[in-house]
């Protein structure tokens, strides 16, 4: 029986392939197209459609809305950093570093939620996208980087998720 030596053999990350190959463009694409899809829709065809919700469908809408945006950022920054290792703008060890400060667990009301059978269907679209597309870079992540996406030590310490998330696409789009 031939088995491979352990020193020979090597496993190929899928993930890491895709996203430090030309093949990463297509997803990054279809994030940063869903990121402008739902900012289109959400100040305008969205916003004429939340006024003709019910009062606990609003607040439902509200919150998801939010929870859209929060997922769609942090899945941009996930991409934009994997781009900038992928130019070369930043080696792998400082998109290791700063992909710490970002959150690939936002999760979405459920179907079973008062009011989301009156939600918008264009509106629930871009969630059940925003979901999809969330789930495929968590898996990335987790296979080119290892273990779990979000660590809850880290999370818990951090004491403003938003300025985090400047200083993420400051660092992404920094030259020098």
């Amino acid at each position: 029986m031939n088995e491979p030596s352990k020193g020979s053999a090597k496993t190929i990350k899928l993930a890491e392939r895709r996203v430090f190959s030309q093949s990463f463009k297509p997803l990054y694409q279809e994030g940063m197209g869903l990121v402008e899809q739902a900012a289109e829709y959400l100040d305008g065809k969205g916003r004429l459609e939340a006024k003709k919700l019910s009062r606990t469908a609003a607040t439902l809408y509200a919150a998801e809305s939010m929870r859209l945006t929060t997922r769609l950022m942090q899945v941009a920054s996930w991409l934009l950093l994997q781009r900038a290792a992928n130019s070369g703008e930043m080696t792998r060890d400082q998109v290791a570093s700063e992909k710490s400060k970002v959150r690939l667990d936002t999760a979405s009301a459920h179907d079973e939620a008062l009011g989301w059978n009156e939600l918008p269907k264009d509106f629930l679209e871009l969630v059940t996208h925003s979901l999809r597309l969330q789930a495929l870079v968590r898996r990335m992540d987790e296979e080119i980087y290892g273990g779990v996406a979000n660590d809850t030590r880290t999370s818990s310490r951090r004491a403003n998720p938003v300025s985090d998330q400047i200083s993420l696409l400051n660092t992404a789009f920094a030259r020098g």
